[in-house]
């Protein structure tokens, strides 16, 4: 049931990306302007995730998914009334609500699983992240049906027999937790201060941030860089969407029996040899042989664009699962707060991301230049991450040294 809720939940996340195609033609948008209405559901989503995931740890986190789902009614309902781009980006920021149940429903099945098995129930979970199909599929079908102006009014009612659904069905806390009294608040924001849970949030960026901005980015990617259909863009999109999410309950179950951090470092060179490729922006060289000059394109067709995606989907997918393995090998007790500041910081990508592709792509001029930022961000990201586990692991040794008297003078 919490998969569920997640997966209706993520579809309302995600709408922008679908209806955003529309929009941008309607009202006329440059790239950036583009980027900023597609981050706006992404922005609340974001920064709630941290103290919601402590109101987690404090209340009935079934409650909280009921009451996440029931603020979104309004602002679906009245989507069709509204015109100007600046009430687009306002409803967007509330229907960013949605991504919070990210945060909540983690909390929530967390408290159903042994440590041995918490990797592939989490990464089960996480499919939910193909609710973003329902969008890829439900708005050509509306919009060709009955016209752009019903997708709130169908968002309105799924998201509320959901929400029906799950008061009734899903069953309530166990009850030898829901007895125990929660610890101090200090309890839960003390791992905050960490550098490893910000190193954690910065593995999320890239594996579930990226992926966000992909999704918002994709259907008009294909439409503009490759004179796509409306439909055929949501298709190919929707094979991304797809295999990503359902590679993250194949990475839970990889997380658990490899180890996440071995799962996480594949990830990350998978995916920088694709964004080397796909940042290749389309060239015409000009070769001046003996005697004539030779003509050489260089360009990814639309089929070896897709194959390098879905490589970077399956990995990402894998990678979202282990780092939430992860969390809950050093932090069980504090899923709610360190998950929390973790999905933040994962989500923030899919805000700035966008924002950042459109930019790039006005000031560089190629389409590519989103998979040139997205390679940049990660060769730091890994950059980064490589110092800082390297200086954990020294510290590690010096204090093993100095409990075995090494470093003490007789």
């Amino acid at each position: 049931m919490a998969t569920i809720i997640f997966a209706v939940n993520f579809s309302v996340w995600t709408l922008y990306s679908v209806i955003g195609i529309e929009l941008k033609s309607s009202l006329n948008l440059s790239s950036t302007e583009f980027g900023l209405l597609l981050s706006a559901p992404i922005l609340t989503g974001a920064i709630l995730r941290l103290p919601v995931g402590v109101l987690c740890e404090l209340y009935s986190t079934k409650a909280l998914l009921i009451w996440q789902m029931l603020i979104l009614l309004p602002a679906l309902y009245f989507l069709p009334n509204v015109e100007s781009y600046l009430a687009y980006v306002l409803v967007g920021l509330i229907l960013g609500i949605s991504g919070v149940s990210f945060t909540i429903g983690i909390r929530y099945i967390s408290d159903w699983f042994d440590s041995s098995e918490q990797g592939t129930a989490m990464g089960v979970f996480g499919a939910g992240n193909a609710g973003a199909a329902l969008s890829l599929i439900l708005v050509p079908y509306i919009r060709d049906i009955w016209g752009l102006d019903y997708i709130g009014l169908f968002y309105s009612v799924m998201v509320l027999c959901a929400c029906i659904l799950f008061a009734v069905i899903a069953p309530k806390t166990p009850l030898y937790l829901s007895a125990k009294t929660p610890k101090n608040i200090s309890f839960y924001l003390k791992p905050l201060k960490h550098p490893k849970v910000w190193r954690f949030g910065l593995y999320y960026y890239f594996v579930f941030g990226s992926f966000l901005a992909l999704i918002l980015w994709l259907p008009q990617y294909y439409v503009n860089a490759y004179k796509l259909s409306f439909n055929q863009a949501m298709i190919l999109t929707l094979l991304f969407v797809i295999s990503s999410s359902m590679a993250r309950a194949a990475g839970g179950w990889f997380a658990d029996k490899f180890g996440a951090r071995n799962i996480n470092w594949g990830v990350f060179w998978i995916c920088i040899v694709c964004l080397f490729f796909l940042s290749y922006p389309p060239t015409t060289m000009t070769i001046h042989g003996v005697e004539k000059d030779v003509e050489l394109n260089i360009e990814l067709n639309v089929w070896l664009f897709t194959l390098l995606l879905l490589i970077i989907g399956l990995a990402q997918g894998f990678g979202r699962a282990s780092v939430f393995k992860l969390i809950n090998d050093y932090y069980p007790q504090q899923m709610g707060s360190v998950g929390g500041m973790v999905a933040m910081l994962g989500a923030l990508g899919g805000c700035t991301l966008p924002v950042l592709f459109g930019a790039a792509v006005d000031v560089v001029g190629v389409h590519s230049a989103c998979f040139m930022l997205l390679y940049g961000v990660l060769a730091v990201c890994m950059l980064l991450m490589h110092f800082a586990i390297k200086r954990e692991r020294y510290n590690q040794r010096v204090i093993n040294a100095q409990q075995h008297n090494f470093l003490e003078m007789d």
